[in-house]
């Protein structure tokens, strides 16, 4: 795989990213929380562009992957920053905006920042709010003190062998950037991509966003037996239609 290239935003921070000049509606890809942009989605993402002969940008949130900064310092409003500023430095005319997990997230949040750069969006097992109907609603109220007193909780994951350390500047930043508790119009077609096992955003999540998003052409698609990673062949090959069906 090729080195990254590197856009210095505004703010300071460098982020790696992979681009590919092509067609347009271009698709830009949005990774997930501790994710980067190596991941099989992303690489199967950038494999359908060049096929088709589309551009693509799959990047890596400041604190991820290849791009500077330590990730404990970083939060919601930092890595919806990074993903306006490459789109607005990175790519050109309308956009396909691909968010997996916290993806889908910070794809509402560039999409609201920037509608008119938008074509369509696509969230796979989107996680909005998770900081706060997730994290924070789960955390029991010894973990609420020790994180508001320490600055820090830490809690198993199933992803690592280590913990995932959850910072107070993580959860009181997320309070800020809330997609759900107010109207969030989608002036554009929305499809949503959910795995009936997935156990990090359950389908709840997916039929929350479902109903509360304005949309004029907006669907979801639950895949029985897929789970959060949604990475299987089948649920790939999913992905890869659905961007054919909307992607112009």
């Amino acid at each position: 795989m090729s080195e990254p290239s590197y856009l210095q935003t505004r703010q300071g921070r460098k982020i790696a990213h992979h681009r590919l000049e092509g067609s347009l509606p271009g698709v830009v890809f949005l990774g997930g929380f501790r994710s980067d942009m190596t991941g099989t989605k992303a690489v199967f993402l950038q494999e359908w562009a060049e096929k088709r002969g589309r551009a693509f940008l799959r990047f890596d949130y400041s604190g991820h992957g290849a791009s500077s900064g330590d990730f404990l310092d970083g939060c919601i409003g930092d890595w919806a920053e990074d993903a306006i500023a490459v789109i607005d430095a990175l790519t050109e005319g309308p956009q396909v905006l691909v968010g997996s997990s916290m993806g889908g997230w910070i794809a509402l949040l560039a999409a609201r920042a920037r509608p008119q750069r938008v074509a369509a969006l696509i969230g796979i097992a989107a996680a909005p709010d998770f900081t706060e109907d997730g994290m924070w609603a789960s955390f029991t109220e010894a973990e609420r003190e020790a994180l508001m007193e320490q600055g820090f909780v830490d809690q198993p994951s199933d992803y690592s062998d280590e913990p995932y350390r959850i910072t107070r500047k993580l959860i009181e930043d997320g309070r800020n950037h809330l997609v759900l508790r107010a109207p969030l119009a989608m002036p554009f077609p929305v499809r949503l991509l959910q795995g009936s096992n997935d156990t990090d955003v359950p389908p709840s999540v997916a039929l929350r966003l479902f109903e509360h998003a304005d949309s004029p052409d907006l669907r979801l698609t639950l895949v029985k037996g897929a789970d959060h990673r949604f990475s299987s062949p089948e649920c790939l090959a999913l992905l890869g239609q659905t961007l054919d069906d909307i992607g112009g």
